[in-house]
């Protein structure tokens, strides 16, 4: 009785088995499954288009500057005056990680850094708070109040373009200004900012002798010229039925209607501008000078819009020099010289990470290929693609951007993308080659695995989960990682549990890499791919010929290389590694030897950690690597003129040119006290 119960146990137990039921219904919905993966992959393919490029994350930091502008003043008097009053009712504030203020000449300046949890709205707002109680005991004769902003490290310039030539410094500034109008039209720029040059200044040098001898007073020119460059509404008439308004209109034009404009008129005698002394078209006192290659320039900073796509800002910017080049509007005789262009860099590391993606996807595939055969390593494979483009369209709609982070960590997650689907498909087709038909197969060995899998996939991602919520700005910036990884293997697993059961179903065929290949139709279809891509090599179409011919090379390799390679791979490679790993393991059980190897570990374990703590290696925030710029900092005296500034540049540059072989020097100017000369 007992052996009669223990066999109808095992028999129930055999016909037992569990049922994945999203996997059932996948399977009742083939077609709509193919369709969702085909939908899923154009939409990952434009949305993967379509995300704007950066290096780092778009990282928000709420710093929030206080800037308090109060002339005449030295350093001490701005320390007591302003700073001091303003931080202690900044002391109030809360989420306030530091506070770091500078007083100089006539000016203040005080930098709040936040905590990063901190909205910058918020942290805006309540530093302009504080800064209004602050107001009652900042002096009266302030000119204006103090200016509070945030700071937004998205507003750096991604490059500099600088105009020279044998032009003066006003034609120069004509030509960045038509430069800067179109740039500024550009939907992804936010400024180009014009540097080297300042604004247009009419003077008027006045004769005190000739203001006295005419009895003219300073006031009588001022208001001569206000009053007489002025446009202004006269009214309205009615003409031929229609209501009118009327305008007289007397802006200056030229530099000869401001100095004969009349200034006093008094029996007869008219005093014109002209009489009280010099008038000149010329520019205001200098505050910047720019200089490139010990030419001076005119220097247009461009910053994009925070969320563009700095490449795509980068080559319109580029195409709009070129096209005023072919155009003639900048003459040939004008230089126009780029530099800073980050997006150079940005452009290199982003195609690298985007290879190395590629490979890693080839060489997966490889290895795939060799241990389960050309269909079945389509079937796993499947999961790389699939995956990448469910992720980039969440990441899309998150509003990331593809950056370092990004690629970085689907790069790190490539190998356990096709772990899932590794598992689905050699279970399916186990089954599948013991006599089941192909449904069944897929039905019974996804439900057999499904469990496991998703334990196994919520073990991965409940490592990196704590990471999401890693503090500060070192937790801003590396958030991204855990949170691509979450996405990514999560689709990994809608892929070998939705998407690779249809497949299977449909075209799993049991592997013969010892069958004959029709080689008629072999080299047939070779030839119709070969024969197709000719005409796209003509038409200049050249990512469609090349990738038809490169279906002609798969068609061809696969058997004359990969099928010999496969079927050795798995007929003498893989026997000999199991007899040797059989060997190992027989050795390892033998009496008291498991204990021994326990213990071995253990004190390998245990010297591994000795070693490392004796040797104290050093922490790096980033690892050390060649700089390919150099900056050169320059801080005065107080006091010290613009002109002192530059010589001493001059000076720099010329140290700079003995010591190194620079491609070019610039050098900034941007206050009497600092300056700033930049070597590549």
């Amino acid at each position: 009785m007992s052996n009669i119960e223990n066999n109808n146990n095992s028999s129930n137990t055999e016909n037992i088995h569990r049922i994945f039921k999203p996997t059932y219904a996948a399977l009742k919905n083939k077609t709509t499954v193919f369709i969702l993966t085909a939908i899923l992959a154009v939409f990952g393919w434009l949305s993967y288009q379509q995300m704007p490029r950066e290096l780092n994350p778009e990282i928000v930091i709420p710093y929030v500057m206080i800037t308090t502008v109060y002339p005449g003043n030295s350093p001490v008097d701005i320390e007591n005056l302003i700073t001091r009053p303003i931080e202690k009712e900044l002391k109030n504030l809360k989420g306030v990680k530091n506070v770091s203020s500078s007083s100089y000449q006539d000016m203040s300046l005080i930098v709040l850094e936040f905590e990063t949890d901190v909205p910058v709205k918020q942290a805006l707002q309540d530093a302009k708070d504080q800064v209004d109680k602050a107001k009652s005991e900042l002096p009266d004769d302030l000119d204006n109040d103090p200016s509070v902003e945030d700071f937004d490290f998205e507003e750096f310039p991604i490059m500099s373009i600088n105009l020279y030539g044998d032009y003066s410094l006003s034609e120069l500034k004509r030509y960045a200004e038509k430069l800067q109008d179109e740039l500024e039209g550009l939907s992804e720029i936010s400024e180009a900012d014009i540097q080297g040059i300042d604004e247009r200044e009419i003077q008027i040098d006045v004769d005190p002798h000739m203001l006295e001898a005419s009895n003219v007073s300073f006031q009588d020119i001022e208001n001569a010229i206000r009053f007489e460059n002025v446009t202004m509404g006269a009214g309205e008439m009615v003409s031929d039925d229609t209501r009118r308004s009327i305008r007289t209109q007397a802006d200056y034009t030229n530099m000869n209607q401001i100095r004969n404009t009349i200034v006093k008129s008094e029996n007869g005698n008219i005093v014109y501008l002209r009489d009280m002394g010099n008038v000149t078209d010329g520019f205001q006192e200098r505050t910047t000078i720019s200089r490139l290659d010990k030419m001076p320039v005119v220097n247009l900073s461009i910053v994009k819009k925070s969320g563009a796509n700095v490449l795509d800002a980068s080559d319109k910017v580029y195409q709009i020099i070129q096209k005023n080049k072919d155009s003639g509007a900048i003459p040939s005789g004008l230089n126009v010289v780029v530099t800073d262009d980050n997006t150079k860099y940005i452009r290199n590391q982003i195609n690298n990470l985007e290879n190395s993606i590629i490979m890693g996807m080839l060489l997966v595939m490889f290895i795939l290929y060799l241990f389960m055969g050309p269909r079945n390593a389509l079937f796993s494979g499947l999961a790389i693609p699939m995956s990448m483009f469910i992720s980039f369209i969440i990441i899309k709609q998150m509003g990331y951007t593809l950056n370092f982070m990004v690629l970085f960590s689907m790069i790190l997650a490539l190998g356990m993308l096709v772990d899932n689907a590794i598992v689905v498909v050699e279970n399916v087709y186990r089954l599948y080659s013991h006599g089941s038909d192909a449904m069944t197969a897929t039905k019974k060995g996804v439900s057999e695995i499904a469990y496991p899998i998703i334990s196994s996939t919520a073990t991965t991602l409940a490592a990196f989960f704590p990471l999401v919520f890693w503090k500060g700005i070192m937790g801003e910036f590396m958030k991204f990682l855990p949170i691509t990884l979450i996405i990514v293997l999560s689709s990994s697993l809608f892929v070998a549990l939705i998407l690779n059961p249809a497949f299977t179903s449909t075209f799993m065929k049991l592997e013969n890499l010892h069958g004959k290949k029709n080689m008629r139709k072999l080299w047939r279809n070779a030839a119709i791919f070969a024969i197709l891509s000719i005409p796209f090599y003509f038409m200049k179409v050249y990512w469609l010929g090349n990738l038809l011919a490169v279906v002609t090379l798969i068609i061809i390799g696969n058997h004359y290389i990969m099928r010999p390679l496969a079927r050795a791979f798995q007929e003498h490679f893989i026997p000999r590694m199991e007899k040797s790993y059989e060997k190992t393991l027989a050795f390892a059980l033998k009496g008291r030897k498991p204990w021994l190897f326990v213990t071995g570990t253990f004190i390998v374990l245990v010297f591994s950690i000795m070693f490392f703590m004796s040797r104290q290696s050093g922490v790096l925030f980033f690892p050390d690597v060649d700089p390919t710029s150099v900056y050169i900092t320059m801080e005065l005296p107080v006091g010290t003129d613009l002109d002192r500034t530059n010589k001493v540049s001059k000076q720099v540059e010329s140290i700079v040119y003995k010591t190194l072989e620079p491609i070019w020097i610039l050098s900034s100017l941007s206050t009497p006290l600092w300056g700033l000369v930049k070597v590549r």
